[in-house]
């Protein structure tokens, strides 16, 4: 396929990329099927776009059912659809529409739940705008896990600052956030409601592309949704006076077609956050320490009070603090059943313990 007729595609206007292409043309395609893309998920449906029913960037998704074949063969791999999937699609003689397949993943952002399960978020998607705003929101702490999560899946993480009208120092936040960002990681601070926007995020917003929008609640994704999509298609509300944080007012992940040609994900803010990381990526989102630990007197060092120790005394005690949670995080996630079972035993026997030390001071 020649550049000329990939630019003539309706499937780009949906985020066809050359990999998905060359996916896509190996498949031998009968007149009932179609190549789609998964934009909500809903209990019993899915919503599905197929690039040649969407000429008009308003247009409404298709309505489909998951064939039975598929629900068990996800169900077997332990696995679930993701907005942004690649899959195929057939119509009955009687106009049902049915998802019948789901095509392999170029990427995917994953979380871990309490018990160190995998739930992907996300896929298929060039770029993570991780969003926080520089009001209350602004944490550096959870930007470091947005950042795990996103670093090691294949997707390029770009920091977007919102709320850029309510800070009285820009400066000074920018400064924050530069001595604790990876220097490879772009960043920029602007107004979600501004024209402008549009023209920063530029770069990032070519035909073919898949972006997601991640950040906490009121950190202004659904309000920068709306200013790329240049009409109001998700529900905006106010943040709380008291913290900053704002309500659910985005309560599923949908995709959007942008009018340029890029697709969007908007996703609902979270309130907590467990990456799905390894040591790599963990190294990766932490590089500072990571390189100045080989420098530190003892090769154990845990970067706390150990003499010699060359991270503490150049970063910050709160992003080593951070560090440290994010690598207790994942060595629990990384235990087996039997592993897991007898770390809550101990934990049950200390705190009895800690409960008969209390007991017995008591009764002294």
């Amino acid at each position: 396929m020649t550049e000329s007729t990939l630019a003539d595609d309706p499937l780009l206007d949906i985020g066809l990329n050359p990999a998905t292409r060359q996916l896509l043309a190996s498949l031998s395609l009968d007149a009932h099927t179609r190549p789609v893309r998964v934009t909500e998920i809903h209990r019993e449906t899915v919503r599905l776009i197929d690039g040649r029913h969407t000429a008009d960037a308003g247009a409404a998704p298709m309505s489909a059912r998951l064939l039975p074949a598929l629900v068990r063969e996800l169900a077997e791999a332990g696995d679930a659809l993701a907005v942004g999937d690649w899959g195929l699609a057939r119509q009955d003689p009687d106009g049902s529409l049915w998802l019948t397949d789901f095509l392999a993943r170029r990427s995917a952002l994953t979380r871990r739940d309490g018990d160190g399960r995998r739930h992907v978020i996300v896929s298929n998607v060039d770029t993570a705008f991780i969003v926080m705003g520089l009001d209350d929101d602004f944490s550096l702490r959870r930007l470091e896990r947005f950042l795990a999560l996103v670093e090691g899946s294949g997707v390029q993480p770009v920091v977007v600052l919102t709320k850029r009208d309510l800070c009285p120092d820009t400066a000074h936040a920018l400064a924050r956030l530069q001595a604790r960002l990876p220097a490879r990681v772009p960043h920029l601070a602007l107004d979600a409601r501004h024209p402008s926007a549009s023209v920063l995020l530029a770069p990032w917003l070519q035909p073919g592309q898949t972006l997601v929008l991640l950040g906490s609640s009121g950190a202004g994704k659904s309000t920068l949704t709306n200013a790329l999509l240049g009409r109001p298609v998700q529900d905006t509300g106010p943040t709380r006076e008291h913290d900053g944080r704002g309500k659910h007012t985005t309560t599923s992940r949908s995709l959007h077609r942008l009018p340029g040609g890029a697709c969007l994900i908007d996703t609902p803010g979270v309130r907590t956050l467990r990456p799905d990381a390894d040591a790599d990526t963990l190294a990766a989102s932490f590089d500072d320490i990571a390189r100045l630990a080989p420098a530190c007197h003892f090769r154990d060092c845990q970067h706390g009070s150990e003499p010699g120790c060359a991270v503490r005394p150049a970063v910050e005690g709160d992003r080593v603090d951070n560090f440290h949670k994010l690598q207790r995080e994942l060595q629990r996630d990384h235990l087996g059943p039997l592993q897991r079972r007898a770390q809550l035993s101990m934990w049950k026997a200390r705190s009895r313990a800690s409960r008969e030390r209390l007991r017995l001071k008591r009764g002294a």
